[in-house]
C-alpha cells in the first residue's frame, strides 16, 4: 500500500481533503492495536517537563519528550529514568519544517499515527531585550503561532480515533483580546473566521508592528498576548472544522492556560509550580474516549472560559 507523505493534498493543499484523509485513516486503522503515544513539545524543562512527568504516571502508552538539543534532551530523559519514569526522546524544532516532517514520519512509521499532541513550545519577550517591538513580534509569532499551526496541520491527519490536541495558551491572550479594537475583536471572536483570514491577521500584526503603526491599527502593545490570541482563535477554527467535517473521529482540540507558572519566562514571579500548572493540560489530554466537550474551548483550572465579553477587572501581566 502506498501512503502519501505529504500532509496536504497535492491538488488543493488542504489536509482536510477527502482523498488524503481517506488514505491516512485507512492506514491508521491497520495499526489501531498498537501502543498509544503522546508527544509534548518544548518539554525539557519547566511546564513541559512537568507535563511529561505527569503523563508518564497517568498515560497508558509511550510518552515522548521533545528537544531541539538532543544531548540536553538525553540528559533530561536520564534524570527522569532515575525517578522510575520511562519517557522517550524525539529531536524536534517546531520552527523547522524539515524537523516537523521528520517527527511526523517517525510517528507514522513507529505507531501509525499519534494519540495526543500537546503544543507547549513557546517563547516570551526577554527582559531587557534591545530588539525592537517589530522584531520581537516577528520572532515570537513565528514560534507561538505560525510554527504551532504547522504542528497542528501536520499532525491532525495522523491523530487516531478519540485523539487529542492541547494548545498551551495563556490568560494574557484572553485579556489582550479585549484590548484590540472593536473591529478586530469582532473578527477574532466570530464563528465564521477562516484559518486563512486568521493567518492574514497575524501577518498584518507583524507587519504593522515592524512599521511602528500597530496601535493606530487597533492592536494592543503585547506581542506575547497577540501570539496567544492567534493560537486560541486557531483552536476554535480547527475545532469547528473537526465538528463539521470529521465528527466520527472523536478528535478534540482545546487551548488552555496553565496558570502563572514559575519558569524562565515568568522570572521569580510565578505563583504555581510546574506540576500544578500541568494539571489542566494533562486533564485535557486524557479526556476519555467518546467525550464530546470541551471542543475548541479555552480552559483555565479545568473550567471553560467564555470567548466573548470583556473579563471584568482584568489587567495584563506578561506571565503565561
Amino acid at each position: 500500500m502506498i501512503l502519501c507523505i505529504n500532509p496536504y493534498c497535492v491538488s488543493c493543499k488542504d489536509w482536510w481533503c477527502a482523498p488524503y484523509y481517506i488514505v491516512t485513516v485507512y492506514t491508521l486503522t491497520l495499526v489501531m492495536s498498537g501502543p498509544q503515544v503522546v508527544l509534548v513539545t518544548g518539554s525539557t524543562r519547566g511546564l513541559g517537563l512537568a507535563i511529561v512527568q505527569a503523563l508518564c504516571q497517568g498515560f497508558k502508552g509511550d510518552v515522548y519528550l521533545s528537544a531541539r538539543d538532543v544531548p540536553r534532551g538525553a540528559m533530561v530523559v536520564e534524570d527522569l529514568q532515575r525517578e522510575g519514569l520511562k519517557p522517550k526522546l524525539l529531536q524536534l524544532d517546531i520552527t523547522d519544517p524539515v524537523s516537523i516532517q521528520a517527527a511526523r514520519q517517525h510517528f507514522m512509521k513507529e505507531y501509525g499515527g499519534l494519540d495526543v499532541l500537546i503544543n507547549n513550545a513557546g517563547i516570551a519577550p526577554k527582559r531587557g531585550d534591545p530588539a525592537s517591538f517589530g522584531s520581537q513580534a516577528e520572532r515570537i509569532l513565528q514560534t507561538n503561532f505560525f510554527a504551532t499551526r504547522d504542528m497542528c496541520n501536520e499532525f491532525l491527519p495522523l491523530l487516531k480515533k478519540d485523539g487529542r490536541i492541547v494548545n498551551v495558551a495563556s490568560i494574557v491572550g484572553y485579556i489582550t483580546l479585549y484590548m484590540c479594537s472593536p473591529d478586530l475583536q469582532a473578527r477574532l471572536c466570530s464563528d465564521d473566521i477562516t484559518e486563512e483570514e486568521l493567518v492574514a491577521l497575524m501577518k498584518r500584526f507583524v507587519a504593522e508592528a515592524k512599521a511602528g503603526d500597530h496601535i493606530n491599527k487597533g492592536w494592543p502593545n503585547s506581542v506575547y498576548g497577540v501570539s496567544k490570541i492567534g493560537l486560541m482563535a486557531l483552536t476554535r477554527i480547527q475545532a469547528r472544522r473537526l465538528r463539521r467535517e470529521m465528527p466520527q473521529r472523536g478528535i478534540l482540540i482545546n487551548s488552555c492556560c496553565p496558570g502563572w507558572v514559575k519558569s524562565d519566562m515568568t522570572y521569580p514571579n510565578g505563583t504555581k509550580t510546574p506540576a500544578e500548572g500541568a494539571d489542566t493540560p494533562v486533564y485535557l489530554a486524557l479526556l476519555p474516549p467518546a467525550t464530546l466537550e470541551p471542543q475548541g474551548e479555552f480552559v483555565v483550572d479545568r473550567q471553560v472560559q467564555v470567548w466573548a465579553g470583556s473579563p471584568t477587572g482584568a489587567t495584563i501581566n506578561e506571565g503565561p
